[in-house]
């Protein structure tokens, strides 16, 4: 996997990103009922061990000639991750604030580690992706019916870290391939991500009833990110074709003028 990473635009945006980053208010007035909080906390505490129960990296079969392939990909990387482990610092201390329970084991983030594990770092790659695009539905719904100034706080800095991830694999990724990815490639990921929110949702669910949310509205906003993705993807995929071809014609330019 040969991709042409924007080091300096990442790097920055990594950067950046851990600044203003203002810490959700654990001390505020509990407003949620132990009706609510009961299946919620569940919730949340099997997205903090999604988040930091594992190992903080890429853990395909071959990952580390992936990572090891240049400094800045492995330095990109690990970044990358640093944020997910952040996630699931936050999703602890929403866990102790809920007075839940840390788990360490559960069968849909034993199957996730197993699909990540088996099938390649091109595979693991996408796999991540989907969880971010389904994973934003999920914090969105948690920001827009669960009323809880800490919670609140806590989607209000995932999403924002997820949009950066997203976007970071879609520069990769239109970088990688500018001439496109085709409609069987594109028809794979909107099965991939409906199979993970299908599964989020039978772990899930009653965590988004109980706050007010349904199913049908998730789904509706995986479909809304799997719809913005796409667009997006293709929009940086001529950008990058163009930037391609700007490229070619200097080249020529300067062979010319030497000639």
């Amino acid at each position: 996997m040969n991709e042409i990473i924007d080091v300096e635009r990442w790097l920055n945006h990594f950067h950046n990103n851990q600044q203003h980053r203002p810490e959700p208010q654990w001390d505020a007035p509990m407003n949620l009922s132990p009706v609510v909080i009961a299946p919620l906390v569940k919730s949340i505490a099997q997205f903090e061990l999604g988040d930091g129960g594992g190992p903080d990296k890429l853990i395909a079969w071959n990952a580390e000639s992936f990572r090891s392939s240049s400094k800045e990909r492995q330095i990109l990387t690990d970044l990358w991750f640093k944020e997910e482990k952040e996630h699931s610092r936050l999703l602890g201390d929403l866990v102790r604030r809920f007075g839940g329970t840390h788990i360490r084991s559960h069968w849909s983030f034993t199957a996730f580690c197993l699909s990540r594990k088996c099938f390649g770092v091109g595979f693991e790659l996408m796999v991540l992706l989907v969880t971010e695009i389904v994973s934003t539905a999920y914090y969105r719904l948690l920001y827009r019916h669960g009323e809880d100034a800490a919670l609140h706080g806590v989607c209000k800095l995932i999403l924002r870290d997820e949009a950066g991830h997203v976007a970071f694999h879609r520069d990769r990724m239109a970088r990688t391939a500018p001439y496109g990815y085709n409609r069987l490639w594109e028809a794979f990921l909107v099965v991939l991500a409906h199979g993970a929110a299908s599964m989020l949702l039978v772990n899930h669910a009653p965590a988004l009833c109980a706050i007010g949310g349904s199913g049908r509205e998730f789904f509706r906003e995986v479909r809304r990110e799997l719809v913005r993705f796409l667009h997006r993807l293709r929009s940086d995929q001529f950008r990058a074709r163009c930037l391609g071809a700007r490229i070619v014609q200097d080249k020529k330019s300067v062979k010319t003028v030497a000639g």
